[in-house]
């Protein structure tokens, strides 16, 4: 049998990806205790350069939040953003009406179609111990008939996403039917919303010294396997060190030894759309011209205005997960 591993390639910030998934990026950030309103209780003025501050020698970053860590508001237009918290909080806020405070494993699922504004600020809650933030944010493409779709937001709740226990390993399945578990269903307009198109996300984690096989797929997917955190792992004849993208071939199983700490992966695998991708900044499109035209809505009508009091929108420090809908409809989770 052939080798599965069709390329490694080391991980940058952001991850490398295949068509159709755009980019995807990993936070893990120690931050410090808060000060009490939500902020870190240390200076933002030593060393950092808010807006650029994406060190990942540093045990913290602010990103763009002049105040609370975070992504001040911004607009997104043609593709889709899906958030898998797994530590931490973010608190989000859009140009819909839309609201939320996630974390614990939950995932926001959000399209951002025809145009929308959102803020991703990460409070820090607690202010007698560390506010420790585990983060992923994909960008899934959408395809030319679904770059002018509604935006439509959607949460799901940690405690409604299937995981997978086997003997050595847990597979979280965000989005794609793991074996004959189906997961939550994806945003109505999403490219993940048709079966066929195999798209799969999946959070899996190895105990060490261990062995798992990770199931084959059809040949008409893109797969790739990102190793986050963990020690050395075995696949065939291939050492593989953690912090690496493992491109697969979709078709074989593949069988993975772990090493001597339990090893952390996110998997990535969908059939591609398989057409051009103009990009500039937010917005991604198929031409160059369809971008100038989506900035030019955009200066004008800032993709319906922004309706909430501050750019860098946080929610009160008691108000615990929850999800308000453009609609008015109010979801409150422990």
């Amino acid at each position: 049998m052939k080798n599965p591993v069709l390329q490694t390639f080391p991980l940058s910030s952001p991850w490398q990806t295949l068509d159709p998934f755009l980019f995807s990026v990993y936070h893990l950030d120690h931050f410090p205790k808060g000060n009490g309103d939500m902020g870190p209780d240390s200076s933002l003025l030593k060393g950092r350069n808010l807006g650029s501050d994406f060190d990942p020698t540093k045990k913290w970053r602010m990103y763009h939040g002049q105040t609370i860590p975070g992504f001040p508001s911004h607009p997104h237009c043609g593709f889709e953003t899906i958030t898998i918290v797994n530590k931490g909080f973010c608190d989000h806020s859009d140009s819909l009406g839309a609201a939320g405070r996630f974390g614990k494993g939950d995932v926001q699922w959000m399209t951002a179609g025809r145009g929308v504004q959102h803020s991703e600020m990460f409070p820090l809650l607690k202010d007698d111990e560390e506010n420790t933030l585990e983060l992923f944010q994909i960008w899934l493409n959408l395809p030319k008939t679904g770059k002018f779709v509604d935006p439509h937001f959607k949460m799901l709740w940690n405690e409604d996403i299937p995981v997978v226990e086997e003997e050595n390993a847990k597979i979280k399945v965000v989005a794609g039917k793991y074996k004959e578990v189906k997961p939550v269903a994806p945003a109505p307009d999403s490219w993940a919303a048709n079966p066929e198109n195999e798209v799969a996300v999946w959070n899996i984690h190895v105990d060490a010294g261990s062995e798992y096989a990770l199931p084959s797929a059809s040949n008409s997917v893109n797969r790739v396997l990102y190793f986050y955190d963990g020690d050395e792992i075995h696949i065939g004849e291939k050492k593989i060190q953690p912090n690496f993208g493992i491109v697969l071939d979709p078709t074989q199983d593949v069988h993975i030894k772990v090493g001597s700490k339990t090893a952390h992966f996110m998997l990535l695998q969908g059939k591609p759309i398989g057409e051009p991708v103009a990009k500039y900044g937010p917005f991604v499109m198929n031409t160059q011209a369809e971008i100038q035209k989506v900035m030019e809505n955009y200066r004008l009508t800032q993709f319906g205005g922004w309706p909430w009091p501050h750019p860098d929108n946080v929610h009160d420090k008691d108000k615990g997960r929850f999800a308000l809908y453009p609609d008015g409809k109010l979801d409150m989770k422990k």
